[in-house]
């Protein structure tokens, strides 16, 4: 061991007379080409950071109800969080996820709704914000990142099961679309129910599923009727406003801003520059025959078919009328005690509710039968009303849905 430690000192040591060796430095080298100039950061911001970009837009989305609205604390649940969270829609952007309903692997009685956000996406929901839309901004912080849009491809229908798809002509309504399209309506076993028999089968009494206070298609039902597809369509003669093909979502919704309307407000209300182009209105106004005809008519038929449908009550609606308006907007008048606590009709389900509230729930009646003629009606009353447009959006196809509808029923 001692021989071995004499020679690594030896190493050492010669290391050192050898680096004592080496000569002084020698004087600097020429100075190396300069590379090329950075881009200036601000004045590149300020291509889009400006006041007639992007403050003017956030000044607009300031009155959309994407910015106002509280719709992204859903986000927390996976079956929400594809269009009540900014997340939960990149999510499903980018996973391509299908809008299909299938059975469970694990359980073959059991079926699977494959349109559902990862859990990575929702904890903290964010709303709707200018990154939802325009997916490329601040990847190259060019002034032309706005485009592309985050999706235009044609959009599947979840209320369908995949089996119906929406796809505008000019299709940055279909980005629109991803999001307002009806929900399905499953039975029991989460599996979808067969639409088609509630025309076929008319007069048979329903049972496809269980019937509650919110049972229907949900809220966004304004693309599958300005496209023209997805409604119960009894009878025939269908055919589609000229909006289906030569107008998207943008061209009366984020129209030249005018007053409280218009740009990225999202709002149409009273704003008809949309209207007023090349090849399309003219002179289109609040006061225009054509506008009032159209509403007047669409309005009288849903208050009409609300009536046929509460006639199932035997005296009693079987829709609940808003407290807030005293409107009809698609709910069963079924007890909920968070949403309907004063609903007339038993609740078949339960679920996490206290004992008192389940005992009050089973003193109530239960709802009466409904044929599939009926409930296919309701369906089409939920599409027509919660779309907004009385008409506006596709006339000639909410004309015939809801003529043919009452024709079914009477």
């Amino acid at each position: 061991m001692r021989i071995l430690n004499h020679f690594l000192t030896y190493i050492i040591i010669a290391g050192f007379l050898l680096a004592s060796c080496e000569g002084p430095m020698g004087p600097p080298g020429a100075d190396g080409t300069d590379g090329a100039d950075g881009k200036d950061a601000n004045e590149t911001c300020k291509l889009c950071h400006n006041n007639n970009v992007v403050l003017a837009k956030s000044f607009e989305y300031g009155y959309s109800r994407h910015f106002k609205g509280e719709a992204y604390e859903e986000g927390t649940r996976n079956f929400c969080a594809p269009c009540h969270s900014h997340q939960g829609f990149m999510d499903v952007i980018k996973n391509n996820t299908p809008a299909t309903i299938v059975a469970n692997p694990s359980d073959p009685a059991r079926y699977i709704n494959n349109y559902i956000t990862g859990s990575s996406a929702l904890a903290l929901p964010g709303p709707i914000n200018c990154f939802t839309c325009h997916s490329s901004l601040h990847k190259d912080y060019a002034a032309t990142e706005f485009l592309p849009l985050s999706t235009t491809a044609a959009v599947p229908m979840t209320m369908w099961g995949g089996s119906k798809t929406i796809n505008f002509t000019r299709n940055s309504g279909n980005l629109c679309s991803k999001c307002h399209q009806p929900r399905p309506v499953t039975a029991s076993s989460g599996a979808l129910i067969d639409y088609s028999r509630l025309v076929s089968d008319p007069a048979a009494t329903y049972n496809l599923s269980s019937i509650s206070y919110r049972t229907g298609v949900h809220y966004g039902t304004h693309a599958a009727i300005a496209a023209g597809v997805g409604g119960i369509e009894f009878g025939s003669g269908y055919t589609n406003s000229e909006h289906s093909t030569k107008a998207s979502c943008a061209s009366c919704h984020m129209a030249s801003p005018s007053a409280l309307s218009g740009g990225h407000s999202f709002i149409s209300t009273g704003n008809y520059s949309g209207c007023n182009t090349t090849n399309c209105h003219s002179g289109m106004s609040a006061t225009s025959t054509v506008l009032a005809d159209a509403r007047n008519y669409v309005t009288s038929k849903l208050e009409e078919l609300a009536a046929k449908i509460n006639e199932a009550g035997g005296g009693h609606d079987i829709l609940q009328k808003d407290p807030s308006d005293g409107h009809y907007h698609g709910y069963f008048d079924i007890y909920d005690p968070g949403s309907n606590a004063g609903g007339r009709y038993k609740s078949p389900s339960t679920t996490g509710w206290t004992d008192e509230q389940k005992i009050y729930n089973n003193s109530l009646p239960a709802l009466p039968s409904l044929t599939n003629a009926l409930f296919g009606a309701i369906l089409n009353y939920q599409l027509i009303y919660r779309d907004g447009s009385d008409g506006v959006h596709n006339y000639p196809y909410i004309k015939k849905l809801l003529d043919n509808t009452l024709a079914a029923l009477n």
